[in-house]
């Protein structure tokens, strides 16, 4: 608890004293944490690998730049972000419905082939349709979406929080266990698959919904940007997903590692997280989360050791 208030006064004055560009930054690490956790949520317990999270972003995106545009605010933003987590989480509910009956790789391909859809359908209609190329969403103060987007990642980490330690969560790690075998045992493993997928999605819509205003243009190719769909998988695979804050870990140095690198290297900086996932895969298969745990574990065996050997030496001395 004393941790968690330590970061939420750390956030609430960050604006204070910081330049806008560590401001902006500190907003793209705390989305990329909602994202991350988000696919985790529902990937890591279940074993299904989701291409989709760039889906759910950029629909919330262009929902915020549609309903709280430059020229014309047509709801409040808290209204619109709700409507992003929804229209995200409608659309996981259909997507789950048709597609989670399958498995391995052909889930993996679907959710991607998602993305690509959504991105190709919004740029014919607006560029044959609506006759135009991109959207500008309305001006908000960069304090405002820092707050807003905390907001999100609190509600993200709690979301998760209970639900691994439901009776859904129980579920899922049957469905990634054996999954015929908790068919058998009488879950009803779409379902709680639909569901879950549903629940992660909304947090991604309505994290893109407070995105748009930082991206300034909105374009599909821009709210559909691939890269939304890969890092938080690199992210909580690095981190780890066996434990609560893996992906949470994962994110943080990932997303640090693009704000320092993106700017100076473009075009090299993928690269770069492409080698560090294969380094993890191959060095910590159980990601930073366990090798803090295993270091953990030695520290705590080592000041046992420490311990038993001083007071073998009192009862020596005694």
């Amino acid at each position: 608890m004393g941790f968690f208030l330590l970061i939420t006064i750390f956030i609430a004055t960050f604006p204070l004293y910081a330049k806008l560009y560590y401001v902006r930054a500190l907003c793209t690490i705390l989305m990329y944490i909602v994202l991350a956790v988000s696919w985790a949520m529902f990937s890591g317990p279940t074993g299904y690998m989701s291409l989709a999270p760039a889906a759910f972003l950029g629909v919330g995106i262009y929902i915020s730049a549609v309903l709280y545009g430059q020229n014309e605010a047509l709801l409040p933003l808290p209204v619109v972000i709700l409507i992003g987590a929804l229209a995200s989480f409608i659309l996981a509910l259909i997507v789950g419905l048709v597609t989670l009956r399958l498995k391995g790789i052909y889930f993996a391909i679907f959710t991607f082939g998602l993305v690509v859809l959504l991105s190709e359908l919004i740029l014919w209609v607006e560029l044959n349709i609506n006759e135009i190329s991109g959207r500008y969403p309305r001006y908000v103060s960069i304090d405002i979406i820092l707050y807003i987007t905390f907001g999100i990642l609190v509600a993200t980490l709690l979301t998760a929080y209970f639900i691994r330690r439901s009776r859904l969560g129980l579920a899922m790690q049957s469905i990634g266990g054996n999954e015929e075998a908790a068919e058998h045992m009488g879950v009803n493993t779409t379902m709680v698959k639909v569901i879950t997928f549903a629940i992660s999605a909304a947090f991604m819509g309505a994290i893109g919904a407070i995105t748009a205003p930082r991206i300034v243009y909105v374009h599909a190719a821009v709210a559909f940007n691939l890269n939304y769909s890969f890092l938080p998988v690199v992210m909580a695979v690095m981190g780890g997903m066996g434990q609560f804050y893996g992906p949470v870990i994962g994110a943080i140095v990932l997303a640090f590692a693009e704000v320092r690198l993106r700017p100076f290297y473009p075009y090299y900086y993928m690269l770069t997280f492409g080698i560090i996932l294969i380094t993890i895969i191959f060095f910590l298969p159980a990601g930073l989360a366990g090798l803090i745990q295993r270091l953990g574990d030695r520290l705590g065996g080592l000041i046992s050791k420490l311990r038993k050997g001083s007071e073998a030496e009192q009862h020596a001395n005694t």
